[in-house]
């Protein structure tokens, strides 16, 4: 998720030749073409109107984030890799059902992919619930408890890429950047709402109470899909899922290697002052989250300069903030890097995403989302066990240098397809 989440660099010049292998045709794909859409002025309060089901995903998803590891592993007594199964089982079930996901944003509309998400944040919930009450079962509480994560996965795919989708559809392309700043910013704040929230609830009344939440509020959001006004299915061809993996993945590519930095950051920072013996790892990461939301209200730079540009620059200042990170001897400078993280980070996606989804018509726009989306899920996944490998290696300032060459690799992937875009515009 665009706190919530979690590729190594083999060889420089292989995401070259991959970009070679999927490299921009000449000329312009004959299902380019865009169908005119309804003109809006992209109001915040619109907007917000159909990213609030992402949020809604992603409470669902922070309310148990804080409390699960410690729930399964010391209150149910099993193990600490059983407790990461549990919480990853739910990442996986994310990245297999993105592309099913995107198919049915674009076949049966973006309203119904909303409202099959919102059906399953609140059945996970249901299960949640089920789990609370059989504590004195632990094989049927766990079992209740990991159906509960795959459905959740699951529905995440179907709500955060149906409201995307919904919401450029809804406002029209030129608001592609606005509707993804926006849902990213939904995403993070509905994550940090959920974390502490959950927290209580569990303290207070237990596992099942987080269950009953989830459920209730899944529920209502389900109403309130219902009423909204549906998205209009754009007729035409759809790609088979071969040719709108080879169009993006360039871009996915790019945004995997370029999250590198924020995971890392996000899974390391705290162990990384305890071996220097610092205090105060937790500002880094609110340092990361401030500057990430401040960076967002520049989103009027990617329509006005262009998605390639604006991800250069912003993925040169991720890499100096890896870079101070990597190198810090003292408190202040990981704080610095951390706030320059963000900053960085913050219009990577929504500017790779603008120029990603241009290389599809809009009738395979929720494809193209959905499997943009996934190269996040796989760098969020992967992140934790390759860093953690050169942690073991070569120490834990070594993860930065790690996420900095991904960084630098994801840059390159930028710049280069940036210059095949721009050789086709000069050969069209």
């Amino acid at each position: 998720m665009e706190f919530c989440k979690r590729f190594t660099i083999l060889n420089p010049a292989a995401p070259l030749c991959a970009l070679r292998l999927y490299s921009m045709p000449s000329s312009p794909p004959t299902d380019v073409s865009t169908p005119p859409t309804t003109a809006s002025n992209g109001s915040a309060r619109k907007i917000l109107g159909y990213v609030y089901f992402t949020g809604v995903v992603y409470f669902s998803i922070g309310l148990p984030l804080a409390i699960l590891p410690a729930y399964v592993h010391f209150r149910m007594g099993y193990s600490a890799a059983l407790a990461g199964f549990v919480i990853s089982v739910q990442y996986i079930a994310t990245f297999l059902s993105r592309p099913w996901a995107g198919r049915i944003s674009d076949s049966a509309g973006a309203k119904v992919s909303v409202l099959w998400g919102m059906t399953g944040c609140s059945a996970s919930g249901a299960l949640l619930l089920v789990a609370g009450l059989l504590h004195s079962s632990p094989w049927l509480s766990l079992a209740s408890l990991i159906a509960s994560r795959l459905v959740l996965g699951v529905g995440e795919s179907l709500g955060s890429t149906g409201s995307t989708l919904w919401g450029i559809s809804s406002e029209g392309q030129q608001h592609t950047a606005k509707v993804i700043s926006f849902n990213g910013v939904s995403c993070y704040g509905a994550l940090a709402l959920g974390a502490p929230l959950g927290v209580v609830l569990e303290q207070q009344w237990g596992l099942a109470s987080i269950g009953l939440v989830t459920m209730v509020v899944g529920a209502l959001s389900l109403v309130i899909a219902s009423a909204k006004r549906p998205d209009m299915v754009t007729p035409g061809r759809r790609l088979p899922f071969r040719d709108v993996m080879g169009r993006m993945t360039p871009y996915g590519t790019a945004l995997a290697l370029g999250g590198v930095g924020y995971s890392v950051l996000a899974t390391f920072v705290t162990l990384f002052y305890m071996s220097r013996h610092w205090h105060g790892a937790a500002l880094c990461l609110t340092a990361f989250g401030l500057a990430f939301v401040t960076a967002r209200l520049l989103i009027r730079t990617i329509n006005h300069y262009g998605g390639f540009p604006v991800c250069i620059v912003s993925l040169l200042v991720e890499s100096l903030g890896v870079l101070l990170l990597w190198r810090a001897s003292l408190p202040w400078m990981a704080f610095t890097g951390a706030t320059f993280i963000g900053l960085g980070f913050s219009l990577v996606f929504p500017a790779l995403g603008v120029e990603a989804l241009k290389r599809v018509s809009e009738n395979n726009r929720g494809s193209a989302l959905g499997v943009f989306n996934a190269f996040a899920d796989v760098s969020f996944f992967l992140v934790g066990p390759l860093a953690g490998g050169v942690i073991g290696a070569f120490g834990y300032s070594s993860a930065f240098l790690f996420a900095l060459l991904c960084v630098l690799a994801s840059l390159g992937i930028v710049i280069v397809l940036m210059r095949l875009q721009r050789r086709e515009a000069r050969s069209s």
